[in-house]
């Protein structure tokens, strides 16, 4: 299962990489890996780490959670739930106590619709979220 995972993340680094129209040695050299590692990840014979994958994400301006999802390391409900907190988190239009309201309403609407936080025992949802937001 996990290989599966690793092979399909790979054919989807390559068409991101081919549709930026980076070579492989550009991509690597952008995301600071060697060319022979992220040859063997496109090609499903390495599960590359997440720091490995947001590197990757970056050189290729996507997002980093859609590659979590496609490796395998996040579920696709807490990628849209993470995507939609960081573009809270990144609107210049809004200051940070606004930020946190804002998060603080949609936590409360995800749980009103049966989508219950997973915070750490005592802490605050949307906290986290909002005091270190992805850079």
């Amino acid at each position: 299962m996990a290989s599966l995972n690793v092979g399909n993340l790979g054919e989807y680094l390559r068409d991101q990489r081919r549709a930026a129209q980076l070579s492989l040695r550009q991509l690597a050299d952008a995301a600071g890996v060697s060319n022979p590692y992220l040859s063997q990840i496109e090609r499903g014979l390495r599960k590359p780490s997440a720091e490995v994958l947001q590197q990757v994400a970056k050189a290729l301006r996507i997002s980093a959670e859609t590659l979590y999802v496609r490796a395998g390391i996040l579920d696709e409900r807490e990628r849209e739930e993470l995507e939609t907190r960081a573009v809270i988190l990144a609107d210049p239009s809004i200051n940070e106590r606004q930020k946190n309201v804002l998060l603080q309403i949609y936590d409360s609407f995800r749980k009103e619709n049966g989508f219950e936080p997973d915070p750490e025992p005592g802490s605050d949802a949307g906290t986290d979220a909002a005091t270190h937001p992805h850079s």
